[in-house]
């Protein structure tokens, strides 16, 4: 008996090392391919072969298709998973919003003739840096190259990451940084600001004048860079982000999408009052706006601009928007959102995805699929709240998932 587990045990073992050996090959045979296409981007034979001898796949990423392994999809990234307060969390804002405003002294120089070029207000490039990478101090954890070769290999975006990775080798083999220094996010952003290769030269500035643009060492090449690429995306200078307001009480919630843009004297006249007593002048309320009520009815409301939304382009997340606006104002004022946070859960993702599949089927959703609660689907909630004789609150509750199924 021992003799005959001991046999099996080895040809378990055997087998699995020739599965292996046989995926690593054909992960191997897969880089070998890209050598074209990287020789027409520029990047040398030596460059390609130093960066890719030995280059082994990483399974373990998220967001992979792997034969024989369910589906796991993307990690639940803090921006669709945690509730307002957690996520725009007023200890990390105050902490990051003082070390921001010394580092407003220290680059005033860099930073004012950015903003002065740009339009982007040196609060909102260094709340980017903030948010990003905790000014430099968060060191990001993977191997870029490793990551975009296996997200090239087996990943959702296929097609997408096998540009990355070949422009990562040309990053490379443009001399600016070194491999050990490359360090990136499990989706394969890298520097002070998080850019993708590709962000990298569509985006990149190099304002220190040294020739390079080096966004991994160089703060002003940082700052510029993310300030290039809000202007890139459509930034317009003189504009806040957006303006908190108080809601009337009888708010249709389901407005609440970019789709539904009215000048902000319009929805002044509505009954949007802007907190503490704020006033806009002319020009600010013939800016376009939209309604953002990232907890539904409860919680925080605002006016968003055109500026929210290029914020937007650069983290698909209202948080992510939120946190990036506010650190920046706190860096000039010491006022927190006027109106607090309400919401005390985040339903899970897969009950997410399950409202989100019944609101399809209800013709009431047409967006993703991804168990987010965005825009779009809390207004399509509304919607359903409505058509359901339900209370609108345009939120994800367990009364609402109750009788989405049951509707089924």
């Amino acid at each position: 008996m021992m003799r005959r587990a001991l046999i099996a045990a080895v040809i378990v073992v055997t087998c699995g090392w020739s599965s292996a050996r046989a995926a690593d090959a054909a992960f191997t045979q897969f880089i070998a391919s890209l050598w074209p296409e990287a020789q027409a981007e520029g990047v040398s034979r030596k460059t390609f072969d130093e960066q890719t001898r030995g280059l082994e796949p990483d399974y373990k990423l998220p967001d992979l298709i792997l034969p024989g392994r369910p589906a796991l999809g993307a990690p639940s990234q803090a921006e669709f998973v945690q509730v307002p307060a957690d996520y725009v969390k007023e200890a990390s804002i105050a902490r990051l919003a003082g070390e921001g405003q010394r580092l407003l002294q220290k680059y005033r120089a860099s930073l004012s003739e950015i903003e002065k070029k740009s339009g982007v207000p040196a609060t909102v490039m260094l709340a980017i840096w903030g948010r990003e990478t905790d000014y430099g101090r968060y060191t990001l954890p993977y191997d870029l190259v490793r990551v975009l070769a296996t997200q090239a290999y087996v990943g959702r975006r296929k097609d997408q990451y096998r540009t990355e990775f070949i422009l990562a080798l040309k990053i490379l083999g443009d001399g600016v940084v070194t491999r050990k220094d490359m360090r990136s996010s499990w989706a394969g952003a890298t520097g002070l600001t998080q850019f993708l290769p590709s962000e990298y030269y569509k985006h990149g500035v190099d304002f220190d004048g040294d020739g390079r643009i080096d966004i991994w060492h160089s703060v002003p090449d940082a700052l510029a860079s993310a300030a290039q690429q809000l202007v890139n995306k459509g930034w317009q200078s003189g504009v806040r982000w957006a303006y908190e307001v108080q809601a009337p009480s009888k708010v249709d919630c389901t407005t609440g999408v970019p789709e539904v843009t009215k000048p902000i004297s319009q929805w002044l006249r509505e009954g949007f009052v802007p907190v503490r007593g704020q006033k806009l002048s002319a020009t600010e309320q013939a800016q376009p706006a939209s309604l953002l009520q990232p907890e539904g009815i409860y919680g925080p409301s605002f006016l968003t601009t055109k500026n929210y939304f290029v914020i937007k382009e650069y983290n698909f997340s209202d948080l992510y928007v939120l946190f990036v606006g506010h650190l920046g104002d706190r860096m000039t004022s010491p006022l927190p959102f006027a109106t607090p946070w309400a919401a005390s859960k985040q339903m899970r993702t897969k009950d997410v995805e399950t409202m989100q599949r019944g609101l399809t089927r209800a013709g009431l959703y047409k967006d993703k699929i991804d168990g987010k609660a965005g825009m779009q689907t809390r207004a399509a909630l509304g919607a359903y709240q409505k058509s359901a004789s339900l209370k609108v609150d345009c939120w994800p509750s367990e009364e609402v998932l109750r009788s989405i199924q049951a509707a089924r």
